[in-house]
């Protein structure tokens, strides 16, 4: 396992269109392994493989408590086949957006159908926080960003805050 670099708006590659996996093999494994631990280092709770610049449909996520056993979970050309009507609040953050949080309003549960990392397909319904983090996630796949749910003029200011930032740190580096 190794870890990648998260990337972080305003890079365009966050809004490409992922494709899907044709077959989970060797690589596709590999890459698995390597979002966890970019994940686990990074404190998050989801990461999207387009969030390391690989646009493939792979989503790692792991949504257990705190000092609670983790709970790994990887959803491959993962595809939300039902939604609820009813809607929950959560404040999401992201790794690609560092220190922003923003209240999104998400259906309460959905059903996701996946390959998970033996290939085998599946279906499963996502409640609560998995809820909103596989739809936070699965829109990653799909070049979608949290700050598409606030307005244009914050969204700006958020991206111009973390360009500074990004500037200055590599000014730091050089």
């Amino acid at each position: 396992m190794s870890l990648r670099k998260i990337i972080t708006v305003p890079d365009k590659i966050l809004r490409k269109i992922s494709t899907t996996v044709d077959k989970v093999g060797n690589e596709e494994k590999k890459l698995v392994n390597d979002l966890f631990e970019t994940m686990y280092q990074a404190n998050g709770i989801g990461l999207a493989a387009i969030q390391v610049g690989i646009p493939k449909r792979i989503v790692v996520l792991d949504v257990a408590e705190k000092n609670k056993p983790k709970k790994p979970m990887c959803f491959i050309n993962p595809v939300i086949k039902k939604k609820s009507d009813q809607l929950s609040v959560y404040e999401e953050g992201c790794l690609s957006i560092p220190d922003t949080f923003i209240e999104i309003e998400r259906p309460s549960f959905c059903y996701v159908e996946f390959l998970d990392y033996d290939g085998v397909k599946k279906e499963i319904k996502c409640e609560g926080l998995l809820s909103t983090c596989v739809q936070h996630e699965v829109g990653h796949c799909d070049g979608e960003l949290i700050i598409d749910f606030i307005s244009k003029l914050k969204k700006d200011l958020i991206i111009k805050k973390i360009s500074k930032q990004k500037k200055n740190s590599d000014r730091i580096l050089a």
